[in-house]
Parts: structure tokens; C-alpha cells; sequence
């Protein structure tokens, strides 16, 4: 009989399976606890306690005409030389 940690030929050895599954866990507490750490959880008491959605609900008042049609030019002009940045021609 054989040792009792020797693996098959086509299998992977059981002790490097488990070690893969340990750091798999080990890097999601890891990036959960860095969220946690870095951004606080501020935010998500904010969400969670707030009784109003507040300024969520109230609807944005469109522009003016003018300055719309100023902003798709702007775009235009943007798009226009992206396409040529990138040697593509309108």
C-alpha cells in the first residue's frame, strides 16, 4: 500500500487543492475589508437610514435651446477630431 497523500497520475495533490480554495477566500475578505478600509461604509449608512430618496426624485430642468445646441456642436467638433486622432476621417 501506498503513502496516504500520494494522488493520482491525472488528479492534483488534495493539500494544493484546499491551499487554492484558503487564498481564493483569503483574497476576497482581503478586497472586502480594503473596500471597507479605504471608502468607509459612511455612504452606506446614508443609503440605508435616509427615509427620502431626497434629491433623487425631484426631475432635472432641461437647458435652454441655445446652449443645447451649443453642446452638440461641441460634441460634433469632439467626435470630428477623435476620428481623426484616431485615422479615421469623417
Amino acid at each position: 500500500m501506498g503513502p496516504a497523500l500520494k494522488p493520482d497520475a491525472d488528479r492534483e495533490h488534495p493539500v494544493v487543492a484546499w491551499a487554492g480554495i484558503l487564498a481564493i477566500l483569503a483574497a476576497i475578505l482581503l478586497i472586502a475589508w480594503a473596500g471597507v478600509a479605504v471608502h468607509g461604509t459612511a455612504d452606506l449608512e446614508a443609503a440605508l437610514s435616509d427615509d427620502e430618496p431626497g434629491a433623487a426624485s425631484t426631475p432635472r430642468e432641461s437647458p435652454p435651446q441655445g446652449d443645447r445646441e451649443r453642446r452638440e456642436q461641441e460634441l460634433e467638433k469632439a467626435v470630428a477630431a477623435g476620428r481623426w486622432a484616431g485615422g479615421f476621417s469623417p
